[in-house]
This record gives structure tokens, sequence and C-alpha cells, in this order.
């Protein structure tokens, strides 16, 4: 990973740390970011956002079930009324107000995006397909809650170049 993708991977890791302060009371913290190898989903509830713009490419986020439940939790209090539906929904807006943060930040580098509507995936094992065939970059993150992770990939992203 050279500086051009920590300079993309920025902005992700401060949003998705504003965000989760912000609306679950929650500090993440982020391990070091990593060429994933494979779609393999590392949790079991994850949402996708595809991306155009100055580039073409996706943001994706994935939590473990404890994760997304204890973020629910902080959000709603114990209001939930169906927890996988709930939980689905939060990984959905989360995802979505990570992206908007996100992409905020990238539009001063020159990288101006607009965000599709997630898509929620859910399940055992199952895989994230990015919308190019780019090298994705990972950040993982731990809570107290458990652990999820954070990806993006861009066409023409500059890894792939290597």
């Amino acid at each position: 990973m050279d500086t051009y993708d920590l300079n993309i991977a920025m902005p992700f890791i401060q949003a998705t740390k504003h965000v989760l302060s912000t609306m679950a009371q929650i500090s993440p913290t982020p391990g070091t970011p990593f060429i994933k190898k494979g779609t393999a989903a590392t949790g079991d509830i994850s949402a996708v956002v595809g991306l155009t713009g100055t580039k073409n490419g996706s943001i994706a986020l994935s939590f473990s079930k404890k994760c997304a439940i204890n973020i629910l939790k902080n959000m709603i209090g114990d209001d939930i009324e169906d927890v996988v539906k709930d939980a689905m929904d939060t990984v959905g807006e989360l995802t979505n107000m990570i992206s908007g943060q996100a992409r905020a930040q990238l539009s001063q580098i020159g990288l101006n995006l607009t965000a599709s509507t997630p898509t929620i995936i859910v399940g055992d094992h199952h895989r994230i397909e990015h919308m190019t065939t780019c090298t994705i970059i990972a950040i993982p993150f731990s809570t107290s809650h458990g652990n999820f992770s954070v990806e993006f990939s861009f066409e023409g992203c500059h890894s792939s170049k290597v």
C-alpha cells in the first residue's frame, strides 16, 4: 500500500470514528489498513454503497452480529422490535453516514463522488462484491462490543497499477 492509498483511507477512518462516536457513543480503534484478498466478508451484516464521479468504486462496512446489535442498542436503547431488521437498517444507515462524511473529505483532494443507496447483505460467510476489479483496501476496527471493517475499492486506484 502506498501514500496515495493511505490518503484515501484516512477520510474513511476519520468518518468512521466520528460517526460511531457521535451516533452510538462508541470509540472504535482503527487497525492498520491492508490490501484485502478475495471477497469474503469479515462480518455477519454488511452494507455496500456504490460510488460514481471522479472515480467509480464502492465502500462497504461489515459488522459482527454482536457489534451491530450493541451499536443498535446504543443508538435506540431497548426499543428494538425486530433485532435482525433493525440491525440491518442500522448498518445501512451507518454506511450511508460514513460514506457521506468521507466523500466530503475526499472532495478536498479532488475526488468528487456521488453515492448510491446501500445494499445490505446478511448471513454467515457471505461475500462482498465491489463495483470494480481493482485493489480492495480494508481497514479493521475494534470496539469493546466486537469488531468490524471498512473497505473500499476504486477504478484506476494506484495500487492496481503495481
